[in-house]
C-alpha cells in the first residue's frame, strides 16, 4: 500500500509533541533526579488524576489496543475475557496497594522485592522476586514496540532491513533519550496526551462506523455465530467456560503483580490516592469493552477481504484489523490522528516498564549483589543506563526474532509473575509463610507452570483433567495453586524442624 502522507504528517506532529513534552517533563514537580526515589517514582508525588491518566496509560497498552480487537477478531468470543478481569482486579487493588503503599512509603521501599526482603528478610527470595519481575517484563515491552510497528505499517511505510525498521528505531531513539532525562515523570506526562486522543478516537469510531455499517444490530448479524458466544460445554468437560473464567481470574490476580503496575502505585502521593484510582480506574474497562468491539467491525466491515490491505494482514495477521478499520472508514488525517494514539499508547507503558525494570536490577541485584557501597547518585546513574539497556534488548528482539517468540515470552511472563502472588500478597497480611516455604513454592509453581505453557505450544490454557472431569484452566492460575500449596505444606515442615525465619524489619503500624 502507498504511503498515506497525510495521516502521516498528522501523525508525525503528535508524535513530535509529546517528544517535546517528554523531554520538558524533567522541570515537572521538580526534584532531585539524582535519587532513584525521584527518577523512578518521581519522589511518590502524583495525585488521583495524574496516577489515573499514569496507570490508565501504564495498564492499558498499545498492544492491548490492537490485540484484544485482533483476539475478538480471529478467536471471536473468548477475546472478551480482557473485560471482566479488569473488573476484578480493581477490588483487589482497593484491598491490597493501600497497604503495600504504606509499608513502601515508611521504609523507603521502591520496588515490590524490596517490600520481599524487608518483610521475609530473605535475600535469595527478593532476588527471585526481581529477576521474575525483570524476565517478565522484558517481552511486555518488545510487544509495546510491535504496536507501533503496526501503525507504522497502516502508514504506508515499508520497505526491507533498515528501511522498514528505520521509524522503529527512532521512536526507540526517542522514547531511550527521555526516559532517561526525566524518568517517571515523562511517562506520566505524555500520559495525559495519549488518553485525551485515545478516547477521541475510540468515540469517533463508535459512532461513525456502526452508522455507516447499519447499526450494532447489523454488525452482530454479520459475525459468524461461533465467534459471538463461547461454545456450550459437553460431555465430561467444561471446555471454554472454565478457560474463560479462570483466565480471567487468572489474569486479574497477575495484573499488578507486574513491576510496572507497582512502580505507577509507588508513585502516588498517598494511600488515599490509591485507593480512590481503584475506584476510577473501572472507567477504562468500559473503553476496553468498547475498543473490542472494533473486533467485530472489522468482521462485519470485511476489511480482511480488501485487496488494499492484503499486504498488510499478510505482515501482521488480525493485528492488523484496526488499522485496516480505521484507513477504511475514515479521512487521512484521522488515521493519522488515530495511529498516533496508539504508537503514544505504546511509549507509556515501553517507558514504565523499562524503568521498573532499571528499578529491580539496581536496587535488588547491583546494590546487594555487586556492588553494596554505591551513593544514591551512582544508584540513580545506574538506574538510567539499564533502563536503555532494557529498551535496546526488546528493539533487538523485534527487529532480530519472529514476532510469535515475543508473543510466547509475553504469555509465559504472565504465568512467571503469577508465582510472586504468595510472597506479594501474602506478605502484606501474614508472616505465617515460612520464607523458605514460599521459596520452594515459587520454584515449583515457575517450573510446573513453564512445563504447562511449552506443553500446550504456548497456548495459555490447559487441559486439566480431575476426576476423570475435563477443566481447562488458564495455565498461571494452574501453577499459581501448586505453588500456593507448597508453601502451605512446606510452613509447618520447616517451622518443626526449627529453620532460622528471616528478619522482619516492618512493624503492624507501617501497613495502615
Amino acid at each position: 500500500m502507498p504511503v498515506n502522507w497525510i495521516a502521516l504528517l498528522v501523525f508525525v506532529i503528535l508524535f513530535g509533541f509529546v517528544t517535546i513534552l517528554g523531554f520538558l517533563s524533567v522541570r515537572w514537580r521538580r526534584g532531585d533526579l539524582g535519587l532513584l526515589s525521584e527518577w523512578g517514582l518521581a519522589g511518590s508525588r502524583f495525585g488521583t488524576v495524574v496516577t489515573w491518566f499514569l496507570l490508565g496509560g501504564d495498564l492499558y497498552t498499545a498492544y492491548t489496543f490492537i490485540a484484544v480487537p485482533a483476539l475478538l477478531f480471529g478467536a471471536g468470543a473468548i477475546g472478551f475475557f480482557a473485560v471482566p478481569y479488569t473488573i476484578i482486579v480493581y477490588p483487589l487493588v482497593l484491598v491490597v496497594f493501600p497497604r503495600l503503599w504504606s509499608v513502601c512509603h515508611r521504609h523507603g521501599y521502591v520496588t515490590a522485592a524490596d517490600f520481599v526482603y524487608g518483610r521475609h528478610g530473605n535475600k535469595t527470595l527478593a532476588l527471585m522476586v526481581a529477576l521474575t519481575g525483570i524476565v517478565a517484563t522484558m517481552p511486555y515491552i518488545a510487544l509495546q514496540l510491535v504496536g507501533i510497528q503496526v501503525v507504522i505499517a497502516g502508514l504506508g511505510i515499508t520497505g526491507t532491513k533498515l528501511a522498514a525498521d528505520l521509524p522503529l528505531i527512532i521512536a526507540f531513539v526517542i522514547l531511550a533519550a527521555f526516559t532517561y532525562m526525566s524518568g517517571l515523570r515523562a511517562p506520566a506526562a505524555i500520559a495525559i496526551v495519549k488518553d485525551i486522543l485515545l478516547w477521541i478516537t475510540l468515540i469517533a469510531v463508535l459512532v461513525v462506523i456502526p452508522l455507516k455499517l447499519g447499526g450494532f444490530g447489523k454488525i452482530f448479524a454479520a459475525v459468524p455465530p461461533a465467534k459471538l458466544l463461547l461454545a456450550a460445554p459437553h460431555g465430561s468437560t467444561l471446555g471454554s467456560y472454565s478457560a474463560y473464567a479462570t483466565l480471567a481470574l487468572g489474569s486479574a490476580l497477575a495484573l499488578f503483580l507486574y513491576p510496572h503496575s507497582v512502580t505507577g502505585v509507588l508513585s502516588a502521593t498517598d494511600r488515599r490516592v490509591v485507593a480512590r484510582n481503584a475506584a476510577f480506574l473501572p472507567a477504562y474497562s468500559l473503553l476496553l469493552g468498547l475498543l473490542a468491539l472494533l473486533g467485530f467491525m472489522a468482521l462485519a466491515a470485511g476489511v480482511a477481504h480488501n485487496p488494499s490491505y492484503a499486504l498488510l494482514f499478510k505482515a501482521h495477521g488480525p493485528n492488523a484489523a484496526v488499522p485496516a478499520l480505521i484507513l477504511d472508514f475514515f479521512p487521512s488525517w484521522f488515521a493519522g490522528v488515530a495511529f498516533a494514539a496508539i504508537a503514544i499508547g505504546a511509549l507509556v507503558p515501553a517507558a514504565i516498564m523499562s524503568i521498573a525494570s532499571a528499578n529491580l536490577w539496581t536496587r535488588n541485584i547491583y546494590r546487594p549483589y555487586i556492588r553494596p557501597d554505591c551513593t544514591p547518585a551512582q544508584e540513580s546513574q545506574m538506574a538510567k543506563l539499564v533502563s536503555l539497556v532494557v529498551k535496546f534488548g526488546a528493539l533487538v528482539f523485534v527487529i532480530a526474532i519472529p514476532l510469535k517468540f515475543a508473543i510466547y515470552l509475553q504469555l509465559l511472563g504472565g504465568v512467571w509473575i503469577s508465582q510472586t502472588l504468595p510472597t506479594v500478597f501474602g506478605g502484606l497480611y501474614t508472616r505465617w509463610f515460612h520464607d523458605r516455604a514460599l521459596l520452594w513454592g515459587w520454584l515449583v509453581g515457575i517450573v510446573i507452570g513453564t512445563a504447562m505453557a511449552v506443553s500446550q505450544a504456548f497456548k495459555p490454557i490447559y487441559p486439566l483433567v480431575i476426576a476423570g472431569f475435563g477443566f481447562p484452566c488458564y495455565t498461571g492460575l494452574a501453577a499459581l495453586i501448586l505453588n500456593s500449596a507448597v508453601a502451605v505444606v512446606l510452613t509447618p515442615v520447616f517451622n518443626a524442624g526449627q529453620a532460622r525465619r528471616g528478619r522482619d524489619e516492618t512493624a503492624a503500624a507501617d501497613y495502615v
